[in-house]
């Protein structure tokens, strides 16, 4: 009896030293800091960001992968969006489906987010799980503008997705005369008025 109760006791002790280590105070300085984003606290979310060392601005969701960044994509929040590239937050963490903040923006036809993401580093042409690129989506969505943006940055009309077609085999789909194929061959013609010039020997 006194072994049972002794190995109860060291059990228990064992589980606060858990909760006392660093890497559960992560996990709930992690959770805390998508809280406060999730709830607008600016002030709550600047005090966790400015722990020394801190790298809880690419914290995420457990359950989803969903990052700070994803939240405030979500609800098309450009305020915190900016103020999260400007405190380090990766703008090519991909959540547990394969989705970047870029693409979420995408999809929600959140040009300004898409914007600030690129100016950050973002990718344009990941793929998410399905092998959706972000200009896939757009084309989906018959979002002209949010397709004018992305060619505008490089994404590529001929990358697949898992079923084999691409953004300019989507667009074809929808007919020669539907505003998207217009819009595929209004960007296609000003790369071609505008080609990259090419440079050799080191640059100035």
């Amino acid at each position: 009896m006194p072994g049972v109760v002794f190995r109860k006791f060291a059990l228990i002790a064992a589980g606060f030293a858990f909760a006392a280590s660093p890497a559960a105070a992560q996990y709930t300085d992690g959770y805390n800091f998508l809280k406060a984003v999730k709830e607008r606290d600016g002030t709550e979310a600047t005090k966790f960001l400015n722990e020394p060392g801190s790298v809880l601005v690419n914290a995420s969701d457990q359950t989803t992968g969903e990052t700070a960044l994803h939240i405030v994509v979500q609800r098309r929040d450009e305020l915190w969006t900016k103020f999260l590239l400007e405190k380090g937050a990766n703008p090519n963490a991909a959540d547990k489906r394969g989705v970047t903040p870029l693409g979420l923006a995408a999809s929600l036809g959140f040009i300004e987010g898409v914007e600030q993401l690129v100016k950050r580093g973002a990718r344009v042409d990941v793929p998410n799980s399905a092998g959706e690129t972000p200009l896939i989506s757009a084309v989906h969505r018959r979002d002209t503008a949010m397709i004018r943006l992305l060619l505008k940055n490089g994404a590529s009309l001929d990358r697949t997705d898992n079923s084999g077609r691409s953004a300019r085999d989507y667009a074809k789909l929808m007919g020669s005369s539907s505003v998207v194929a217009a819009e595929i061959e209004r960007a296609e013609a000003e790369r071609k008025a505008s080609p990259a010039q090419e440079t050799y020997g080191p640059g100035l």
